[in-house]
């Protein structure tokens, strides 16, 4: 395939306490933001959590892109509401490719590393974020700085109107 034609490699990372009508808000922005990004295919890097990366997954494939997935750990699906096992397990089988990062076991190291690797596979990063603070190291404004530090660009995305749950 030409260069011109490669996909563009594009990462997301966000909240995964959305309320439904931000999922929805932030689905269209992400749908706005991929095109926006290039009219070359994209082909996304996910972790796959509930949530923005899921949003994004489905986003990329209504575009007609690929993607892959960053598993933090064998166990991650277990880290889910039993009620989002269906869809998680619908996106992960739609994956291009799927990497894991050596830990055993998930929790903020997992996460931290599946971050990292994210990182290292992109051109782009795209993060559902309000702005706010996280409370652990592998929180998304962490993930927006690592980017930043490496000279990603980011696009910021938390649209007017958009809640998100109280972590818990």
């Amino acid at each position: 395939m030409p260069p011109e034609r490669e996909p563009v490699r594009v990462g997301v990372t966000g909240h995964i306490n959305l309320t439904r009508a931000t999922e929805r808000l932030v689905a269209e922005a992400i749908r706005v933001e991929l095109r926006r990004i290039s009219d070359r295919p994209v082909h996304g890097v996910t972790c796959l959590a509930a949530g923005t990366d899921q949003i994004f997954a489905r986003a990329v494939l209504d575009g007609g892109g690929t993607y892959e997935v960053v598993l933090p750990a064998p166990d991650y699906r277990d880290t889910l509401a039993p009620a989002a096992r269906g869809a998680f397990d619908e996106l992960l089988g739609r994956a291009t490719r799927v990497l894991h990062t050596g830990h055993r076991t998930s929790g903020t190291a997992a996460y931290v590393a599946a971050n990292r690797e994210l990182l290292l596979r992109v051109q782009r990063l795209v993060a559902v974020w309000d702005g706010e603070p996280g409370c652990h190291d592998a929180s998304t404004d962490r993930a927006v700085g690592w980017a930043r530090e490496r000279g990603i660009p980011t696009t910021v995305i938390w649209p007017t109107d958009a809640r998100r749950f109280p972590a818990g």
